[in-house]
């Protein structure tokens, strides 16, 4: 299975994944608007083995099948205060 890759410009580390390049017609236009102009990275075989590294490639590939689009979206930033704070309140038990 082969996928097109985009990326936005608007926010960073956000992707696009599609079964066909330059076809945006299953993604919804909300969530068009919101991605920007969409970035072409590149043309990815799912089936070849590899592994993707912000995603699941068997969710990537469901997501495909089913909605005609997945949208990669970067992890959460740790707060690290709050890190630090539970840290601490155990520290003092």
């Amino acid at each position: 299975m082969f996928c097109a890759i985009y990326k936005s410009p608007k926010k960073e580390n956000t992707y696009l994944y599609i079964n066909n390049k330059d076809d945006f017609s299953q993604v919804p236009k909300s969530l068009m608007a919101t991605f920007g102009t969409p970035q072409f990275v590149m043309v990815l075989n799912l089936d070849n083995g590899r592994k993707l590294a912000l995603a699941d490639v068997d969710k990537v590939k469901d997501a495909l099948a089913t909605a005609g689009f997945y949208l990669q979206v970067p992890p959460p930033v740790t707060n690290l205060l709050d890190e630090y704070k539970a840290s601490m309140a155990g520290n003092n038990s």
